[in-house]
């Protein structure tokens, strides 16, 4: 007795050769994603338990810095110094950085300068620094100008006319609005971030800053 093939047993046993083969690519695709991701992780799980400790001091006129509360290493952010020399984040590896956005069009941005000088000329050096970028895009000399205007010194000047850095940052749900700060350890992982201005210059802010950089 001759027995015919059953068409829609075929049918069935080729749909799930095709269904375990995607879940064969898959599981690889996400195992790699999965490998990069849990490299930064290893990388910043210091960082995590860091600003678990510095959560406590995230109060007064720095209330509303935030945080981190997973390991991310931070993309490494490129921009370029007023001499046109190129810089990126890694530059900084080794020290805990006061990462921050401005722009001149930016009101709470230009407010906060001041502040921000201050906290550099008080307590920048080899183990901190704050790196502020400008991400003016169309009168170049425009922040130039303004910072010599209204007198504020002791910060290196940085801009990115393209901003990229923004846009990256937004991308990695870093940036919302202007200004952006992220606290950043010497890794290049993230221990906080504020969105908005703040008073960096403030009791609360140094004893933040002085605990992200204490060993």
């Amino acid at each position: 007795m001759t027995l015919t093939p059953d068409p829609a047993r075929k049918v069935k046993r080729r749909y799930f050769l095709v269904v375990a083969a995607a879940a064969v690519v898959l599981a690889g695709v996400y195992g790699i994603a999965g490998t990069f991701r849990n490299r930064g992780d290893e990388v910043c799980r210091p960082a995590l338990a860091k600003a678990r400790e510095l959560a406590p001091l995230m109060k007064g006129e720095v209330a509303a810095v935030q945080a981190a509360e997973e390991a991310r290493l931070l993309p490494n952010l490129a921009f370029v110094r007023a001499d046109g020399e190129k810089k990126t984040l890694a530059d900084w590896r080794g020290r805990t950085v006061l990462f921050n956005l401005w722009a001149t069009w930016c009101v709470p941005c230009r407010k906060e300068m001041p502040a921000l000088a201050e906290l550099e000329r008080k307590y920048g050096g080899k183990d901190f620094e704050v790196v502020t970028v400008n991400i003016d895009t169309r009168d170049l000399d425009k922040p130039k100008t303004w910072l010599k205007d209204f007198g504020i010194e002791g910060l290196t000047y940085y801009a990115d006319p393209s901003a990229k850095v923004f846009q990256e940052l937004k991308a990695a749900g870093k940036a919302f609005g202007m200004p952006t700060t992220l606290l950043i350890d010497g890794n290049g992982c993230e221990l906080a971030a504020l969105a908005g201005p703040a008073e960096w210059a403030s009791d609360d802010a140094v004893k933040l800053v002085q605990a992200a950089v204490r060993k």
